[in-house]
């Protein structure tokens, strides 16, 4: 029976597969049912930067509240007087979830700014965590700030965080940039454990009956693979840090491909939407078929072969590609 166990960002996997950041993991219920059917680590439910604000900016209010004996002290105060409700609940799910797993648990906060916020990850490594997760997306519409200073605020984030925990830092980023290769070999070098390329971001949208805004694409779809693929090649075995795949992994294909592109392993969300927990046994049933079919034993006797850097055909990963293919087709 082939070997699929695998590490990612320090951790000891069983399967490459982890549970991305979603609903699916916001219940033990779901976080149990999702380890009986195969999932080798899970990434829990988001909190949110604007949600632990949020339960800060209450404490600050108790504090300049009428009965408070030192208010100006809020001037020098550090911010954090302890989880309020919100973020209370919060580590009560990762202390829970960690005493009935037996599979990594990873937490996660989607975040904006290197805020005040920095010290919560410390609480989630106190509740049990294995490691964190930190979901960091900056959309770059401000006009009036430059790419340098956008990219600095990722830098600012990981540096803050870094500080305060020692459990694995695991960075999720978009390929939002104009220079991503060395922006992900610089975010590589922060200390961080693993990097997972790439997140899924909100899609806005029109409703032309009643002109309000609302959201497509949700979920991902199989053509959503690509993406992901294409720099999981070109960055394997060139960066210090554990790389994942996320977006589009919708079946053992799906999975091998990212494998053979050179990732440690995937996270995965949509698929499990569409075709509930059970779909995680097909997936890697799929996996193990494929492997003995061709002969291999273990994981790493093939993670990589396919990434840029062991490639005969580098440029395969590059625009000739979409030249090369593209000119001549035909639609059918």
């Amino acid at each position: 029976m082939a070997d699929l166990t695998t590490s990612f960002a320090g951790l000891q996997l069983r399967n490459p597969i982890i549970i991305g950041s979603s609903g699916l993991s916001d219940s033990i219920e779901n976080i149990l049912d999702l380890e009986n059917k195969g999932a080798a680590a899970i990434v829990l439910k988001s909190l949110f930067e604007e949600e632990i604000l949020k339960d800060m900016n209450a404490s600050l209010n108790r504090m300049n509240a009428e009965g408070f004996l030192y208010p100006e002290t809020i001037d020098y105060y550090d911010f954090y007087e302890g989880p309020e409700e919100m973020t209370l609940t919060y580590l009560r799910q990762v202390e829970t979830a960690k005493h009935a797993l037996s599979i990594p648990l990873i937490g996660s906060i989607n975040c904006l700014t290197p805020a005040h916020w920095t010290y919560f990850p410390k609480e989630i490594e106190k509740a049990g965590a294995d490691a964190i997760e930190l979901n960091i997306f900056v959309l770059p519409s401000d006009l009036h700030r430059s790419a340098e200073e956008n990219e600095k605020t990722y830098f600012d984030i990981i540096h803050e965080v870094i500080k305060q925990v020692q459990i694995p830092v695991i960075v999720k980023l978009s390929y939002y940039f104009s220079d991503l290769a060395s922006f992900l070999k610089k975010i590589s070098r922060t200390g961080i454990k693993g990097l997972v390329l790439f997140n899924r971001f909100y899609n806005p949208d029109i409703d032309l009956d009643t002109f309000e805004y609302t959201s497509n694409a949700v979920l991902s779809s199989p053509s959503d693979l690509y993406q992901s693929l294409r720099w999981i090649a070109i960055m394997s075995g060139r960066i210090d840090c554990s790389l994942a795949a996320s977006t589009g992994i919708h079946d053992g294909n799906g999975l091998i491909k990212q494998l053979l592109a050179g990732a440690d392993a995937v996270e995965i969300v949509s698929a499990l939407y569409k075709h509930g927990h059970d779909h995680l046994r097909i997936i890697l049933n799929d996996l193990e078929k494929w492997m003995d079919k061709k002969g291999y034993q273990s994981i790493d006797q093939f993670k990589g072969r396919f990434s840029q850097a062991k490639s005969d055909n580098p440029a395969a990963f590059e625009r000739v590609q979409f030249m090369k293919y593209f000119r001549g087709f035909q639609p059918g």
